[in-house]
């Protein structure tokens, strides 16, 4: 399995499309049991002035904006971007109806394309742990900010979807998985602060809290699958995961997957 930072594997791969993502935001929807919207949770903890021009790397299928259309100030200047045309193309599609303009653009965080202090507000959504150079893209973030701007980042913690990776340690062996803990982000709730204290003041973290009991195996082994290669040695993993699930399910009712998410908020 590449890793997360590979850029040619996630844009021919893994975000090709919004499909893979939209599998495991599938999973969370279904069977979380904090029943408070993460992008309305995100989009509370803005903190950015009524008329402004605001940025956000990495956007996906736009999620965030199309949760939050009734809440955005007709101030915002809002640019969306992304490294995958087939992201961009869905995040477009998911804000063809609405009333606030938006501007989509392709960016590589590690190369904004904007002059410096161009922006009150940088968006960084479960994103930086994909960046191949993160120093880089934290340098371009801080150029494009301007003085007292906010810059806003998502990601997950250690402890995040922890069961998974437990189940792929002793069903998978020495075979290589997707979910292995050698693959594991390199962006987190635990270590995101001393990263971004190095360009950025008032850094600040927030957790969402949050877990899965999940009652279905087909969800989750769809989240398992989205991750995946799909070499033959990882559907034999996945053939035993998902007997292993299907049993504890059928056994106790509902299986508990740790869920370890949050945003920093931090000051340019």
């Amino acid at each position: 399995m590449p890793e997360l930072n590979d850029s040619a594997y996630l844009l021919s791969k893994q975000y090709r499309d919004a499909s893979n993502l939209n599998a495991r935001i599938a999973l969370h929807k279904q069977f979380s049991t904090n029943t408070y919207d993460w992008f309305h949770w995100v989009f509370d903890h803005f903190d950015i002035p009524l008329v402004v021009r605001v940025l956000e790397l990495g956007c996906g299928p736009a999620n965030l904006w199309r949760k939050n259309l009734h809440r955005i100030p007709d101030g915002w200047d809002i640019t969306l971007s992304d490294m995958s045309p087939g992201m961009m193309e869905k995040a477009q599609a998911n804000l063809t109806d609405s009333v606030h303009p938006f501007l989509f653009l392709r960016i590589d965080a590690q190369d904004i394309p904007f002059p410096d202090t161009s922006f009150d507000a940088v968006i960084a959504n479960h994103m930086l742990y994909h960046v191949p150079n993160r120093e880089l893209a934290l340098s371009e973030i801080r150029r494009t900010l301007k003085l007292g701007g906010r810059f806003y980042a998502t990601t997950v913690g250690d402890g995040h979807m922890a069961e998974l990776r437990q189940w792929v340690a002793r069903f998978a062996g020495d075979k290589k998985h997707p979910l292995r803990g050698g693959n594991s982000p390199t962006f987190t709730l635990e270590n995101g602060a001393e990263q971004l204290s190095n360009w950025f003041e008032d850094v600040q973290v927030f957790s969402y809290e949050d877990g899965l009991v999940v009652t279905e195996t087909e969800p989750l082994m769809a989240y398992i699958r989205s991750m995946s290669s799909q070499s033959e040695l990882e559907e034999e993993s996945n053939a035993e995961i998902s007997a292993f699930v299907d049993n504890e399910i059928t056994t106790r009712g509902s299986i508990y997957i740790t869920k370890s998410s949050g945003l920093f908020s931090a000051r340019n």
